[in-house]
């Protein structure tokens, strides 16, 4: 049995007939662009997360960048980020020629709120926040200390569609929440695709115009803006796909609370996730924490040699990056960041996961030491 650490196929099989027939739905209409579709895809949407507007884009990156843009944070300004964060949240900041100041996670990998306040400088303009994996971060403590300091407060929630924190969801605590809907997200298109929600006309207005060449009329740019449009078919197959997100939820759920109850790591050689007391985790990742990097590096191959695949969220910080080397930062800078990047492993975990499957997982890791 071969069992891959993430299928999008299932997903599609689940629902075929219904996405096969928004698809034909959509290709017969003959409009393609800022169309019907993506306008209720944004109504929806925003009335899911419990936001007042939606604005779709072209993608998560996409949704970082203007978000910073239309809060006019550029040059000179700082933004405090968690360091364990995929790159793509710091791209966010810097590609608005901002500074990204990290701090280190807690260990439910949010960011530690007395770093966040610790970090705070005369600079400082926002903080993002990155509900990773699934689950949300500290946000009582984080949206205190952005009222308090007042800072923006932005929301990456490319990993956690439908999480929520004392029975909010992620993306409606802050000015600006922005989402992925790359493929393999728990509410993933078939293709790249993003978008923004916000409770603010203005910002709602502004990055609908950036989003369309700086243009609100056609052939009238007001702005430099880009081509960062939502496309059709994408906005009708999320249509389906976020009118099953509940359910696919709980089967992701169902899957980590097996996962939870079954797992017996031997001598103390992996840990499972940490679940944040207030907050309702969905599972984009399974990921849990090996005792040190060689641990790692035996249990994937252990795992391997079973035909179990595992994936690595994510082996090198930003911070570490050649990328951002620019930063001068160096290995040991940020050690719960590293120390992360050396033990976690993100297992086989995806709707349509078969119970024949998840025991075979669980076998191979409990058998392992």
């Amino acid at each position: 049995m071969k069992i891959m650490p993430n299928r999008m196929d299932r997903g599609f099989f689940e629902y075929q007939e219904e996405f096969e027939k928004k698809a034909l739905e959509v290709l017969r209409s003959g409009w393609y662009i800022l169309g019907k579709e993506v306008e209720a895809f944004e109504k929806e949407f925003a009335a899911y997360v419990g936001a007042q507007h939606c604005i779709g884009l072209a993608s998560g990156l996409d949704a970082l960048s203007l978000a910073f843009r239309a809060l006019n944070i550029g040059p000179g300004d700082e933004v405090i980020v968690q360091a364990n964060t995929y790159i793509a949240s710091v791209m966010g900041i810097t590609m608005n020629g901002a500074t990204p100041v990290f701090v280190e996670p807690d260990e439910y990998y949010g960011p530690d709120p007395d770093a966040v306040e610790a970090a705070i400088t005369p600079k400082t303009k926002a903080v993002l926040v990155v509900h990773l994996y699934g689950q949300s971060c500290r946000m009582d403590r984080i949206v205190s200390i952005a009222k308090k300091h007042g800072l923006k407060l932005v929301e990456d929630c490319a990993q956690s569609h439908g999480a929520t924190f004392e029975g909010k969801m992620t993306g409606s605590f802050g000015d600006i929440g922005c989402f992925s809907f790359y493929p393999s997200k728990n509410l993933g298109a078939f293709g790249d695709a993003g978008a923004i929600v916000t409770d603010d006309e203005a910002i709602d207005a502004r990055i609908r115009m950036l989003r369309n060449y700086g243009s609100r009329k056609r052939y009238y740019n007001e702005e430099v803006g880009v081509n960062s449009r939502l496309d059709e078919l994408q906005a009708g197959l999320l249509r389906v796909r976020l009118s099953h997100l509940k359910e696919m939820t709980r089967e992701k759920q169902l899957l980590a609370d097996t996962y939870d109850s079954n797992l017996m790591p031997a001598g103390g050689s992996f840990e499972i996730p940490k679940r944040l007391e207030g907050a309702n985790h969905v599972f984009h990742q399974y990921v849990i924490r090996c005792k040190d990097k060689e641990t790692r590096e035996r249990l994937i191959e252990y795992l391997s040699e079973r035909g179990i695949g595992t994936i690595i969220h994510y082996p090198i910080p930003p911070h570490l990056s050649e990328a951002y080397a620019y930063l001068g930062f160096e290995k040991g800078s940020f050690p719960v960041t590293e120390s992360y990047a050396d033990t976690v492993l993100s297992i086989p975990m995806y709707n349509g996961m078969t119970q024949p499957e998840q025991a075979a997982v669980i076998g191979a890791l409990n058998s392992f030491s």
